[in-house]
Formats: C-alpha cells, structure tokens, sequence
C-alpha cells in the first residue's frame, strides 16, 4: 500500500534540466570549451556534471569556482524568464492530495527551488522540501531518499518515488523505494530498465497508487 509519494523535482516537476545545462555551456564557453552533451547526460547518471568535463580540459579550479558561479547567475536568469511549466503538474498534485501525502527530494538549491516557486502552487501539497542543503550525500547515493523516508515517518514499502532521470533512479533504488520515471525529453537516453513504472505525466501516478492500495 503506497501511502506516501517522493517527488524529484528538475525534470518532474518543472522543466529545468535543459536549462541548467544550458547555463554550464555558457559559461563554459566563456573559457573556450565547448560542453559535450552526451557525455554530459552520462555523467548525470553518476552525480557529474558540467565541471568534470572542465577539469578533464585541464581548466583550473580558480577559473572552475570563478565560472561556477557564473553559471549560477545564469540558470536563475533563465528560471525568471524562461516557461519552465509542466502542464498538468498542479491538477495532477491537487487529486494525488486526496490519496497520499507528499514532499519533494531535490538536488536544486535553495536559493534556485526559492525563485522557481516565488509564485507558483506546487509546494502547497508538500508536507516538506528537501534541498541540496538539506543532506550530505547526492543522488545517486541513498541518502537523500532515506533522509525523506525518516521525515515522513514512512516506510519503504508504503513509498513510492517519482523521478525523471537515471541518477535519481539509483539514489531511489540504493534507498529500497519503489521508483516510477516520468518522461522528460532531456533525460529520456537514460536507463531506467529497473523503475517500477514508465509514465509519460504525473496524471498516472493515480491509477498506480489505487492499484497498490
């Protein structure tokens, strides 16, 4: 019986993946590199991202640090001025509210999760948020899922997790959760041969909480 529900949030529920990358490559091309993408999206997988591919460049840490933020300054001008909706998010939340309780388990800052939902619904179904503040470890290491397992006060079982990339998958899965993958164009080369369910919209988690419960 899946009682309660662990949301991911970038990619699930607001599309920001592209945006964050697109904000790396920028950045990174301030410096002449060019950022690969594929290997960009493998290195997702493994809790990497932008700055491996910089230091295998041989770029130096200060210049890292010094584009890092950057790039920070970027992504959250694009949080303000890009469309970053998922249709269907909040109706999808409002009729889950009725069966389940929630919260979100996030990589995003807090200062970025603040500026995205400034003014949007999302959180008021959320018991609570958990950001990258909020524990030591990353995705795909256990700790963030199991950090809001004892918050919930849930078990394993009565847990579903709602992710859209194969990182998150493995952080679900090192945790014990049951996990279903949401479709997101930017993480859709991703293995998720071992996810409990494929979704295309969080409108389907209904049918798979009735059917478990």
């Amino acid at each position: 019986m899946k009682k309660y529900i662990l949301f991911d949030h970038d990619g699930v529920l607001v599309d920001t993946e592209f945006w964050y990358y697109r904000a790396g490559e920028r950045a990174l091309a301030e410096v002449g590199l060019t950022l690969d993408k594929d290997r960009y999206l493998r290195d997702m997988a493994k809790g990497l991202g932008t700055w491996d591919q910089a230091r295998a460049a041989g770029i130096d840490e200060r210049t890292i640090s010094r584009q890092r933020e950057i790039r920070n300054g970027y992504y959250q001008e694009y949080l303000r001025t890009e469309d970053i909706e998922i249709e269907g998010v909040v109706e999808a939340l409002a009729e889950l509210s009725k069966y389940v309780r929630m919260a979100v388990v996030t990589t995003a800052k807090r200062a970025d999760f603040d500026i995205i939902h400034e003014k949007r619904q999302v959180i008021r179904f959320m018991d609570f948020v958990l950001a990258r503040e909020d524990y030591r470890l990353a995705k795909p290491h256990p700790e963030p899922y199991l950090t809001g397992l004892k918050r919930l006060g849930a078990t394993r079982e009565e847990t579903l997790v709602v992710e859209d990339s194969s990182r998150g998958l493995n952080s679900a899965l090192a945790a014990g959760i049951d996990c279903a993958v949401v479709h997101n164009d930017f993480t859709k080369t991703h293995d998720f041969s071992r996810a409990s369910h494929r979704i295309a919209s969080l409108m389907e988690l209904k049918d798979i909480i009735l059917r478990t419960n």
